[in-house]
């Protein structure tokens, strides 16, 4: 049992000097940098350690965490609801169809707000440590550091309605999935950068099989699909509705965060057809192609993306609360 102390090799997981720096928004919203400075100062350790434990005992985690953030901050903005347990008031984002029986992560968020509460009690959001622990997600497995301006208070309520309608499906098509990200703010630059995050983790067949064996109702595989990915995909999804949540790999070449992930796009191995259609549009083609190339402007445009994730729909000021636990609100 580690304590918080006595972290082996802590020098590596400690951040960058930040300098003071407030990040302004519209109506008069701040986050600030230095937020909790004075109020939790064990905040940057304590989920830098969490995240730590979770990706050491489950490298899958790393992925997962980044992934629940984006399903949190897509939906409604970034104020938590998608950490939100269904009551006699709502039907909340976990059961919505994207997340149902898909969305990981729940524990670790959990025990990094139960060790805050110790220390800080009613002071961190689980908007706020749920974007820390993207952060720390990505960076624990060679991914970029970016500074995460904090402040963000947790929304009272969820809706799984909002959910199935707000987030991208992995068979929409690029047009409507960029329609989606600039209702948020975010761009088509946005969307290629951000998609980028699928160097890490997992999809269940379910969410690609028509590629393999009935792409757009002809009876046939994606003709654009690899031939070796499409043999290798099919041994994992076989065509039989048992094997639909069969896991494969969304980036099967490395398994640490790079930009590896464009390459394979332009090799037609890309595994979500929301991904290979990045290659076969001619807005976004060219930024593939700038990505693959050139790890260290993906790393560096996937830092200044997830600021802007980060940033939509915030509640500051007196707006929401601090939940005490992140799955049920104050009452």
């Amino acid at each position: 049992m580690f304590s918080y102390l006595t972290l082996p090799c802590l020098i590596l997981f400690l951040s960058p000097y930040v300098h003071s720096q407030m990040y302004p928004f519209p109506y008069g919203q701040q986050l600030d940098y230095h937020f909790y400075d004075r109020t939790c100062p064990r905040l940057p350790m304590i989920v830098r350690y969490n995240v730590w434990a979770a990706v050491k005992n489950d490298t899958r985690m790393a992925a997962s965490l980044l992934r629940m953030h984006f399903h949190d901050c897509i939906v409604d903005g970034c104020e938590g609801s998608v950490l939100l347990d269904d009551t006699e008031d709502f039907k909340g984002e976990k059961n919505a169809l994207p997340n149902r029986n898909s969305l990981r992560g729940f524990e670790v968020i959990d025990t990094i707000k139960t060790d805050l509460e110790r220390f800080c009690p009613s002071t961190v959001s689980c908007a706020d440590i749920l974007t820390l622990a993207a952060r720390e997600a990505v960076v624990m497995v060679g991914g970029p550091f970016w500074n995460v301006p904090l402040g963000r208070r947790d929304g009272t309520t969820a809706s799984q309605k909002s959910a199935n309608e707000q987030i991208p499906s992995p068979i929409e098509s690029l047009q409507n999935i960029t329609a989606k990200f600039s209702s948020k703010g975010l761009d088509i630059k946005d969307v290629v950068v951000l998609s980028g995050g699928h160097t890490l983790g997992f999809a269940q067949c379910f969410t690609f099989k028509r590629r393999l064996f009935n792409f757009d109702g002809s009876g046939n595989p994606d003709p654009t699909l690899d031939s070796s990915v499409l043999t290798n995909l099919k041994s994992v999804c076989p065509n039989r509705d048992a094997s639909n949540s069969n896991l494969a790999p969304l980036d099967s070449s490395t398994s640490k965060f790079d930009n590896v992930y464009y390459t394979s796009l332009i090799n037609n191995a890309g595994l979500l057809e929301s991904d290979q259609a990045l290659v076969k549009d001619t807005n976004t083609a060219a930024m593939v192609n700038s990505y693959s190339g050139n790890s260290f402007l993906f790393s560096q445009d996937f830092a200044a993306s997830m600021v802007k994730l980060g940033n939509v729909g915030v509640l500051t000021g007196q707006k929401g609360q601090i939940r005490k636990k992140c799955g049920s609100v104050n009452y």
